[in-house]
């Protein structure tokens, strides 16, 4: 059984014994219009204890070997693995930084296999983003409003349509309990990708000037 399988039925079992308040995960991606990007995985949950934390930290959910074995693979370059404890709330804490250069491929990747990553052509000059939301299992008797899920995507371009509940410019925000999630919820966007900065036209004109003058001094040199 390799780890990610691991980690996630471990984690749905001992969800009851390890929580106490709630769970927070994000996703932050940064996605560019070739496919490429830089994904930011972070979560973070309050601890009943010292032992609880070894068992969490044993599971694999916060202990950066198993971490590393989870999201290693072909399809992306891990850039940083970062676990801690805050001992001022008592929250344990993973951070996981990816770079990857397409974003179609994570779909190969065993931690993003249920979450059908799309980057396809849409009208003229733009782009269409999905990501499906998975649906979340848990064990009995946990309250499923207490797990705050959030998806922020921050697009090259032009945002054009959307379904995100939040924004900040071109950084989309999609806020989830584990009940709004239900059976699954899917991440739509259209944007209209950045082209490179063009050159001015006044460079043009400056150039067309400069070389009329050089002409113009040549010719009456030659006269002359």
């Amino acid at each position: 059984m390799n780890y990610l399988v691991r980690i996630k039925k471990v984690f749905l079992i001992l969800i009851p014994f390890l929580c106490v308040g709630c769970l927070n995960y994000i996703q932050d991606v940064n996605l560019y219009a070739d496919g490429s990007g830089f994904m930011k995985i972070s979560y973070w949950m309050q601890s009943l204890g010292n032992e609880n934390s070894v068992i969490a930290e044993k599971i694999g959910l916060f202990n950066s070997d198993s971490l590393r074995s989870a999201f290693q693979s072909q399809y992306n370059t891990i850039e940083d693995i970062e676990v801690y404890t805050d001992s001022t709330d008592s929250t344990m804490h993973a951070i996981i930084e990816l770079s990857f250069p397409s974003i179609d491929s994570l779909n190969n990747h065993k931690s993003f296999r249920d979450y059908n990553f799309s980057l396809k052509d849409g009208a003229a000059g733009q782009k269409i983003f999905s990501q499906f939301i998975p649906p979340v299992a848990t064990g009995f008797g946990v309250n499923r409003s207490d797990f705050s899920i959030q998806y922020k995507y921050t697009f090259g371009g032009e945002i054009i349509t959307h379904n995100a509940q939040d924004n900040e410019g071109r950084t989309l925000i999609w806020n989830y309990t584990l009940d709004d999630i239900g059976s699954g919820k899917t991440i739509l966007v259209t944007f209209k990708p950045f082209k490179l900065k063009q050159t001015p036209y006044w460079i043009y004109i400056l150039s067309g000037l400069v070389l009329l003058v050089v002409v113009i001094f040549l010719f009456r040199r030659k006269k002359d």
